[in-house]
């Protein structure tokens, strides 16, 4: 966004008319930043202080322009998901809070300078509110059989705060996201972000497989002063067992953690090399692409994997056919090359139920039914069971919200998700008659949104991250996902519109 063209907030302090203000706010900054810098070079050293003074000049940039806002919140969750500031503010704030927060607060500040004078609901607006009612509802209700210390009160009102802020991200995103080209922009950092954070993993992989595993144990440590996990528990293995292969984790701590942000990504992305104008040069995305596929098979998170390849067949059979070439060929690469045997064979031991890991899996999944049996309707919230023979916790999206919201909270979250894919079936009727230069881009972005949807869904079935009080960052990948799919269904829905009224008048 243009700042003198669009006449934002900062651009009416700074402007001569408001010479006073401009004197008054150079003056607080200058202040702030000196006060900042002295505190952080004090008590962290020259290296947090620097990173301190980069921080503070990109929240004056994500105040002025929206979409480096968006970027800011998409590099936290990309490549920085877990971590936070290194001070006590009575809680320990993450960098995703901060970058939401500037984020909301930009555009709250967009409405008194009616930079947006009306509000998008779009067909999913209602269920989602609902769906937040009954979350907020269930919390509250789970925190009446689970005494807690103050402390431990506070962490978990905290982390459902900032997992309600995900979810209504939808709202600022549809609101936000209104024309094509900040479609584009938005979708092309979450592409970007996904390559940055598989480039990570690859790299950590080869150093710590290939070179000195002490070293990257060493870098990854030094995440630590950000609230990561330190010590040699920072590698992966299959199974935890250093015996095992290897697994990437780039900085997602967990590689399934990974594989579900590659999953996603990916199922973006791939649309976009089957149109003549990609969001992102084809001679670019196409090695992009290699390198994103190359780490999600290193994490060998097979339910991510399968996420994909439901996303994509989907896209393959309802349009771009050529896709199943390149799906074949996936398959035949996987099942033939030496070097994804390990892979093959754990693939092959999930679906025999013969590992540890699918074996818990299947006990979660038997204690999850049997705490939904006892409380169906409403589940038991969001904090703790209230019978000391059960617990919250299963890897699977599904059962995990009907643990939290029970069986009338987990059809709230399926109403949104039809609401979503009936408003792209009926919009699906209208992309092929669009026309203009972009018209093939935004239908390879709205085809990939929703296949990012549908590999997030269908991962869910094995993974829980996208609606989970420990793993914010996935719940604002998966509802900023959402949002900017229906932006692009609303968006084709008004071009289309636009022309037909076009076709009338001429």
């Amino acid at each position: 966004m243009n700042l003198m063209t669009n006449q934002t907030w900062l651009y009416r302090i700074f402007a001569s008319q408001f010479r006073w203000l401009s004197i008054l706010a150079t003056v607080i900054l200058c202040a702030v930043m000196a006060v900042s810098v002295g505190y952080l070079l004090s008590e962290f050293g020259p290296l947090v202080a620097g990173a301190g003074l980069v921080g503070l000049f990109l929240g004056i940039w994500m105040l002025q322009d929206i979409e480096m806002a968006y970027w800011s919140v998409i590099g936290v969750v990309c490549l920085l998901p877990f971590g936070s500031f290194p001070f006590d503010l009575g809680f320990t704030p993450t960098l995703l809070d901060a970058a939401l927060g500037a984020l909301f607060f930009v555009w709250l500040l967009q409405i008194p300078n009616r930079l947006q004078e009306t509000f998008v609901a779009t067909p999913l607006g209602l269920p989602v509110i609902v769906f937040m009612l009954l979350a907020v509802g269930g919390f509250v209700f789970g925190l009446g059989h689970v005494p807690l210390a103050l402390g431990f009160l506070q962490t978990y009102v905290r982390r459902f705060a900032e997992m309600m802020l995900s979810v209504a991200l939808f709202f600022l995103v549809v609101n936000t996201v209104r024309d094509s080209g900040r479609l584009r922009r938005v979708s092309r950092a979450l592409i970007l972000g996904g390559f940055a954070a598989a480039v990570l993993g690859v790299g950590l992989y080869v150093i710590a497989d290939q070179i000195s595993a002490d070293a990257v144990i060493q870098m990854l440590s030094a995440l630590g002063r950000i609230g990561y996990p330190t010590g040699p528990g920072v590698l992966r293995y299959i199974r935890d067992n250093p015996e095992l292969p290897m697994r990437a984790t780039s900085t997602s701590v967990d590689p399934n953690v990974l594989g579900s942000l590659l999953n996603v990504t990916l199922a973006i992305s791939v649309p976009q090399l089957l149109v003549r104008r990609p969001v992102i040069p084809r001679r670019w995305l196409i090695p992009m692409l290699s390198v994103m596929a190359l780490c999600l098979g290193l994490t060998m998170s097979r339910g991510s994997m399968v996420g994909l390849a439901a996303a994509l067949a989907m896209v393959a059979t309802l349009r771009y056919r050529k896709l199943w070439v390149l799906l074949a060929g996936a398959l035949v690469l996987m099942l033939l090359l030496p070097q994804t045997q390990e892979l093959v064979s754990h693939f092959l031991e999930g679906f025999m139920i013969e590992d540890l890991a699918t074996q818990m899996r299947m006990g979660e999944y038997k204690d999850a039914l049997i705490l939904i049996r006892r409380y169906p309707l409403l589940g038991v919230g969001f904090v703790g069971s209230p019978d000391i023979d059960t617990y919250i916790g299963v890897a699977n999206l599904y059962l995990l919200i009907a643990q939290q919201m029970g069986l009338v909270g987990l059809t709230s979250f399926l109403i949104v998700l039809a609401a979503l894919f009936i408003h792209f079936w009926r919009v699906r009727r209208l992309v092929s008659g669009r026309e203009g230069a972009d018209a093939s881009t935004l239908e390879a972005l709205w085809w990939g949104l929703h296949a990012g949807v549908l590999g997030a869904l269908v991962g869910g079935v094995f993974d829980h991250y996208f609606f989970n009080l420990e793993f914010h960052h996935s719940v604002t990948l998966f509802w900023l996902v959402i949002g900017l799919a229906t932006s692009a269904s609303e968006l084709i829905r008004r071009q289309f519109s636009d022309q037909q009224r076009s076709r009338l008048a001429a």
